[in-house]
């Protein structure tokens, strides 16, 4: 498959691809992997898609005008509505709800640039992990250690797994405090987190209205950036590459560098260095206001409220369906009380403030996507060790959802080892310009 959305559009226009070959390649991938095929998509749309991309290639042999990426195989995450069938979020909890009478806005403007949607990928249930376990329907396992079973990262598994195997050239998930950056760091592929307005969220199952994103998986941060563009209502317009010479870049400290293994260390330092060789002007900086996180979080944050929020009436209703190990993280959500919120929301204002104005003499922030190398699977069975290492690996992408700022993962470890995630964070608001550093650096970062 070729992993390049604009060199696949730009040979399905010119006729030397077709859209129906490309579809079929990516279902003969799907079932070549048996058991692991159907752990990494829960929904196939073999007929559909077959269909969608035949009636693609027979318009655009007419001469038909189609949209840029007509005909370009696509998945999306397991939570985004699709008319006519139930929408799970990785649970069989929902089961007995009726189907999408519509299509998510994110679905119709995927559609809308001729993207063929070839189905549904696994997931946490209800995105309520950074693990990317789910017990329902299996955990995909991540491809980078053929010998021992590893977690994906979560909550968008599926996803990632599909796109670093080249299953799929790319995906959409969604990333709440990390959902879309952690699988990529711990499976060698590219997330990207937007500002959390810059994407509509109708007709997705939320976890938190307040933090939720929506964003792409690709093995580049071009393919990102024509993705983004579309999912927040553009044509597929990639960013330019922004000068590495002159950058200033702040390199986070204290906080989010703690607890880290030697692997991502090293592989973090080695990116560090190679960008300072190439002109990027990097200074520490610690921002203390950082380490106030978990205690503000303690109760469960905006995702522990508003998801309980969300859930209570199934909770009470279908409670036996969760896993118990995310029922017991909803649960949990009910002891916040409303004061605790208004306090949650007025530190998360003054710690926004701190951090524009630390930001102000940066283009972006760097700091490491993930502080440790994926676990194995096996370890993950104790919930009390789940605990710690789902905190763990979320606690560094989850301060871009918290404070809203846009932030992407990008690999940055040797070749042959485990995969390690450098995440650039930039300023509020300013998406398009952090996908632009991000451009920029990308082949220093990732050593090329």
């Amino acid at each position: 498959m070729i992993r390049n959305l604009i060199d696949l559009s730009r040979g399905l226009e010119a006729g030397r691809i077709l859209s129906v070959d490309l579809v079929q390649e990516v279902f003969q991938a799907i079932d070549s992997d048996g058991e692991e095929g159907a752990r990494i998509f829960l929904t196939v749309y073999r007929k559909a898609a077959e269909a969608h991309a035949g009636w693609i290639d027979e318009a655009r042999g007419k001469g038909i005008d189609l949209p840029r990426y007509a005909g370009v195989p696509i998945a999306i995450k397991d939570l985004f509505d699709v008319a006519g069938e139930v929408t799970r979020a990785g649970s069989k909890v929902l089961d007995a709800q009726p189907p999408a009478s519509v299509d998510a806005e994110v679905v119709r403007r995927l559609r809308r640039a001729g993207f063929v949607i070839v189905g549904k990928n696994n997931m946490t249930e209800f995105a309520y992990s950074g693990l990317g376990i789910n017990n329902h329907f299996g955990t995909p396992r991540n491809p980078h250690d053929p010998e021992i079973a590893r977690i994906p990262g979560g909550s968008s598994s599926g996803a990632a797994v599909a796109v670093a195997r080249e299953m799929i050239p790319a995906a959409i998930g969604t990333d709440t405090g990390g959902s879309c950056r952690i699988p990529a760091a711990f499976c060698g592929i590219v997330g990207f987190k937007p500002s959390s307005w810059r994407v509509p969220k109708d007709g997705v199952v939320p976890l938190s209205r307040t933090l939720d994103c929506i964003g792409p998986f690709a093995h580049d941060v071009s393919n990102c950036s024509v993705l983004d563009d579309i999912l927040s209502g553009g044509r597929g317009e990639d960013v330019f590459s922004h000068p590495e010479g002159g950058l200033r870049v702040g390199v986070l400290e204290t906080y989010v560098t703690d607890d880290m293994d030697e692997v991502v260390s090293e592989a973090y330092q080695r990116a560090l260095t190679r960008l300072s060789r190439r002109g990027v002007r990097l200074t520490p900086v610690s921002v203390r206001e950082l380490e106030e996180l978990p205690t503000i979080n303690a109760k469960g944050g905006y995702v522990g409220a508003e998801a309980y929020t969300f859930h209570r009436p199934l909770l009470e209703t279908r409670g036996e369906y969760y896993d118990p190990w995310v029922r017991a993280r909803f649960d949990a959500g009910k002891s916040q009380s409303a004061e605790e919120f208004i306090r949650l929301t007025e530190a998360r204002a003054r710690i926004q403030f701190v951090l524009d104005d630390r930001q102000s003499a940066f283009d972006a922030f760097v700091l490491p996507t993930v502080p440790i190398v994926p676990p194995e699977l096996g370890d993950l069975e104790d919930p009390e060790r789940s605990n710690a290492v789902n905190r763990l690996c979320l606690r560094n992408t989850s301060v871009g959802n918290f404070l809203d700022l846009p932030a992407i993962s990008i690999p940055c470890h040797s070749a042959g080892s485990l995969p390690v995630g450098l995440m650039l964070m930039g300023r509020r608001g300013e998406d398009r310009r952090l996908l632009s550093i991000a451009r920029g650096l990308e082949h220093t970062v990732r050593g090329r």
